[in-house]
């Protein structure tokens, strides 16, 4: 997963540097690049060839998905292609394996950031810096979800996709500092200690979030859904996920 992860990173900022990023729409609506569609093949292909008997699911080929599966690879080969588009560089790699309805291991990459966030299989989740050698991993650091002051707040919110919902929600809690961001990079903040707390009052689909919901969960962290305050759950119909909040242990949720 970390190599197909680089290697995908490497291939979009090939396209990155280029003048046209080969945009369209798609039906609905949202943007797709050249890009998406190579990181695409690229990742489903080594996937495929490594773990053949696992089913897979990506944001281009969500349709081929055992709906009963309980266990699954689910990738975003470009999540935050708004950001790419306008060349902001806070667009990532998404690469996560789901265990019964869970995220259990995850990479998140962002090629531009030069970051890179992972889960380990004993457990526990790092930051790997270095020159992103696909074979070989540089140093690493381990990462941890912070103590927050429920006083004092650090937020994290989306770039592309605030709203008025969203800020009236923020609004309810003490926040000392608000960073905009995009894509899962949101979550690997919060896992990292950089934030505290990621509220989403807008709609995802489960391959924007597994990645960085597995390395938030190694970190420490949680991600709820909303209005129940359950852990968000993943193979779901149409991989549609609910609000979510996504937090530091510490933080005070209010209801509602």
């Amino acid at each position: 997963m970390r190599r197909l992860s680089i290697e995908a990173g490497r291939t979009i900022l090939e396209i990155y540097d280029r003048d046209d990023l080969g945009v369209r729409q798609k039906e609905d609506s949202s943007p797709v690049t050249e890009a998406d569609e190579a990181a695409d093949v690229l990742i489903s292909a080594g996937l495929r060839a490594e773990f053949p008997d696992l089913p897979l699911v990506t944001e281009e080929q969500s349709s081929t998905h055992d709906l009963n599966a309980k266990t699954f690879l689910i990738v975003d080969p470009l999540d935050g292609t708004k950001e790419f588009v306008k060349r902001r560089g806070d667009f990532t790699v998404n690469i996560a394996l789901v265990e019964e309805g869970k995220p259990t291991l995850g990479v998140v990459f962002a090629p531009a950031k030069n970051r890179l966030f992972l889960t380990l299989p004993e457990g526990g989740a790092i930051e790997e810096s270095g020159s992103f050698d696909a074979e070989n991993p540089g140093n690493t650091t381990p990462i941890h979800v912070s103590q927050p002051n429920n006083q004092a707040l650090r937020v994290v919110a989306s770039k592309s996709h605030r709203d008025q919902a969203t800020d009236d929600y923020i609004g309810r809690y003490a926040v000392d500092d608000m960073v905009s961001a995009g894509s899962s990079l949101k979550f690997c903040l919060v896992a990292t200690g950089e934030a505290d707390f990621y509220p989403r009052l807008g709609p995802t689909m489960e391959w924007d979030t597994a990645a960085g919901h597995a390395v938030l969960s190694a970190a420490g962290g949680e991600v709820f859904n909303k209005e129940t305050h359950a852990p968000l759950a993943y193979g779901k119909p149409s991989f549609r996920n609910p609000f979510f909040l996504a937090f530091s242990p510490g933080v005070a949720l209010v209801e509602g």
